[in-house]
């Protein structure tokens, strides 16, 4: 199958809906702005199994980013659970404190089993969200979760592992559709 040809320049136009955009775009091409998008805030995972599953995790729920604290993971072996190797389209970036690099109109969500979290079955998702984690053998600080706009929980009968936490809430998030906070304004 050969590649479509590129668009001429006539195909293209710039992007007038906002003034920070000064790049062209081909005719109908929505602007990041119009866009739903999530993005995973780790804090300290525990090792590269639990980093290579929740990146196979964003590939499948097309996640925007993944960030995480702490040096456990950099100390251990490369994406060891990431098979579909997503890594390579998915930043991966670690940082200091996730505080620091809340993305754009993103609403930081922490998802943690502590006393006046919300059931995820009865969340309803920001347009843009940062959901963060805390690692497999612990808790987020309550720093983070005080920092956070909302805090959710998974009900269950026993604890699941990170990979397993991050895949049901994205999958709710995909699910619940057009049914997040500003219903269908955003694509």
């Amino acid at each position: 199958m050969a590649a479509a040809p590129a668009p001429s320049i006539s195909d293209l136009t710039a992007a007038p809906q906002s003034p920070y955009n000064r790049a062209f775009f081909l005719k109908g091409t929505p602007l990041v702005a119009d866009k739903r998008y999530s993005c995973i805030g780790l804090y300290n995972p525990k090792s590269p199994e639990n980093v290579g599953s929740v990146m196979r995790a964003a590939g499948c729920y097309g996640v925007a980013s993944v960030f995480y604290t702490g040096k456990r993971y950099e100390r251990a072996a490369d994406f060891v659970t990431d098979t579909k190797r997503v890594h390579y389209d998915i930043p991966l970036i670690g940082i200091d404190d996730l505080k620091k690099i809340l993305p754009l109109n993103c609403v930081p969500v922490a998802v943690e089993l502590v006393e006046g979290a919300r059931p995820l079955p009865e969340y309803t998702h920001p347009d843009r969200a940062l959901y963060i984690f805390g690692p497999e053998d612990g808790s987020l600080d309550k720093e983070i979760r005080d920092w956070c706009e909302d805090v959710v929980y998974i009900p269950t009968t026993g604890c699941m592992n990170l990979a397993a936490t991050v895949n049901v809430v994205l999958y709710d998030r995909m699910a619940k559709g057009l049914n997040t906070r500003s219903g269908p304004k955003f694509r």
